[in-house]
């Protein structure tokens, strides 16, 4: 379903009721019935309602000792599958979603994988583009040393985590890692990512499971920038095009102050969510 059809799907409003019911107990904490109705605007029979529905789901509990309303603990099992990438993605969605409306061509907002070495698709808005470009799917697996997002990601990690992800990368004995033994050529590669403040593709890139152009070439071109974070890299964001349609220099040109617009929006936000 598109997201005009979605937007035009009318909502349910005995479900907002009592997410905005939750709502204020995590805004106010534990509370009583009559300061959950001086805060909801509801009239008491409807708020006793949603009370007794949300306390038999087990979403919020009423205290023994103190008969006050509280969300339950159940709600942080509910999340406990979800991670600070989540988070991150949450956030990034409609950012990126607003950058593709305003310049045409989609964004990939990607994160280091705590399972190997190597960059995972959390998020884009390649549906949302006019523009007919390979859809891979979320948790799609990236190359560290050859994508945009890797280098992205290699050239503003700590130096530390960097020695250890390049330790990880010459240890799978892959092909696409051969660069890294070559370290004066791989290092000058970051330096210059660093001084002008993107990364491209790597020109054998081709962008699928099998990295290299010979094997597989899914056509597209990219720009990719950092996600800086409290001394961390928290994920890395791309401008990616049908690589005829134009030169990563024109990109560049047009759209790389853009691109990082949107990072700094997206890391902005994420810092206040931290705050929250």
């Amino acid at each position: 379903m598109s997201q005009s059809k979605i937007a035009k799907v009318k909502t349910i409003r005995s479900l907002e009721r009592g997410l905005n019911v939750m709502s204020i107990l995590k805004e106010i904490g534990p509370a009583s019935l009559k300061e959950i109705f001086q805060n909801s605007g509801l009239a008491r029979p409807t708020l006793l309602r949603i009370l007794r529905t949300l306390e038999g789901k087990g979403l919020i509990r009423r205290g023994i000792g103190d008969r006050l309303y509280r969300n339950s603990f159940r709600l942080e099992k509910m999340i406990a599958k979800l991670d600070e990438s989540d988070r991150l993605a949450e956030i990034a969605a409609p950012v990126i979603d607003r950058l593709c409306r305003k310049i045409s061509w989609p964004s990939d907002l990607a994160v280091l994988s705590e399972r190997g070495p190597y960059m995972t698709l959390k998020e884009t808005s390649r549906p949302n583009s006019p523009f007919l470009l390979n859809h891979d799917q979320i948790g799609h697996k990236v190359n560290l040393t050859l994508s945009a997002v890797g280098r992205a990601y290699l050239a503003n990690c700590g130096k530390n985590e960097l020695e250890k992800l390049i330790a990880q990368l010459q240890a799978t004995g892959l092909p696409e890692n051969q660069i890294l033994p070559n370290r004066e050529k791989f290092d000058a590669i970051l330096e210059k990512i660093r001084q002008q403040g993107y990364a491209v593709r790597d020109p054998s890139f081709g962008g699928g499971q099998s990295p290299f152009r010979s094997q597989y070439d899914d056509g597209l071109e990219a720009i990719a920038v950092a996600l800086p974070y409290d001394g961390l890299v928290i994920g890395c964001l791309t401008i990616a095009w049908i690589r005829q349609a134009a030169s990563v220099e024109m990109i560049t040109q047009e759209y790389l102050k853009s691109l990082q617009s949107t990072a700094n929006e997206i890391i902005e936000a994420y810092q206040a969510s931290c705050l929250d």
